[in-house]
């Protein structure tokens, strides 16, 4: 299987620059990342995808069985540097992509040297002396309600996940990217990310890595900001002045600069 064509790999940016592989959230795809490209396109080089049931992806490559675990997730991430051969490469994952990145980053150190998690959550539903936002109860109502009714769930959550209301725009493009997502794979994608667990995985990371948050974000509250940090040993976090979960849409100058800054000291 093509690789390259499975999952639309776009490769721009200076092809002399070290490699920055942007990976995209649950219900979108690389689109997301057009306010950052233009920021690091001249001295990066940039490999952008979509993962199999998202975007401009080869939706006849989906398995149920893969994509029910982030580990399938993440073997895309791998296959994906293997075919390109990217070495070293900084990976930005968003939501639920850092933690994909985390496991990737774990199956192959030689391909990704250092991480950026924006809006990261290792975990979604609260547990006993963790917070990360959601009950049980909670989770199990949202899938029952993207189950039902995927396109009014897309509808209600989306403004909700964006966190801008005075800024409706920014709710409609991601209500958008959610209804153009195949509703059966992205009822996949959502039960995998709402009900994963990966905890346990941060302790093992051992690269760097820049952990960017909000200051208020309905998905990925502060205190799962702050274990994330405290549990990736010499983790740097970032708190951004904004809100939503999406700053590299709602606040793409603030997310830039800190993602360069990060960039820029690896390469000293």
């Amino acid at each position: 299987m093509d690789i390259v064509q499975r999952n639309n790999v776009t490769v721009t940016g200076n092809p002399q620059g070290p490699t920055v592989v942007l990976a995209h959230g649950f219900g979108c795809d690389q689109n997301m990342w057009r306010l950052t490209v233009p920021a690091l396109a001249e001295v990066y080089r940039l490999v952008l995808f979509d993962y199999v049931g998202c975007g401009r992806s080869d939706l006849t490559a989906f398995s149920e069985e893969r994509y029910a675990s982030l580990e399938g997730y993440a073997r895309d991430v791998v296959e994906v540097c293997t075919a390109l051969d990217l070495r070293d490469a900084t990976f930005v994952g968003h939501s639920v992509s850092s933690m994909v990145g985390v496991l990737a980053a774990d199956a192959a150190p030689e391909r990704i040297g250092s991480l950026v998690m924006v809006a990261p959550s290792p975990r979604y539903v609260d547990d006993e002396g963790y917070h990360g936002g959601f009950s049980a109860q909670d989770i199990d109502e949202l899938l029952a309600s993207l189950d039902s009714n995927y396109l009014g769930w897309s509808a209600a959550m989306a403004p909700v996940i964006m966190g801008h209301p005075d800024r409706p725009e920014l709710g409609e493009e991601l209500k958008n990217s959610f209804c153009a997502t195949d509703p059966d794979m992205a009822r996949v994608f959502a039960r995998t990310t709402f009900l994963s667990d990966t905890r346990d995985d941060l302790g093992r990371v051992k690269v760097p890595t820049l952990v960017l948050e909000c200051v208020q974000d309905v998905i990925a509250p502060r205190e799962v900001g702050a274990f994330v940090h405290q549990a990736i040993p010499g983790s740097r976090l970032v708190t951004l002045d904004t809100t939503g979960h999406c700053p590299h849409l709602s606040a793409p100058e603030a997310t830039n600069e800190a993602i360069r800054g990060f960039l820029a000291g690896l390469r000293r």
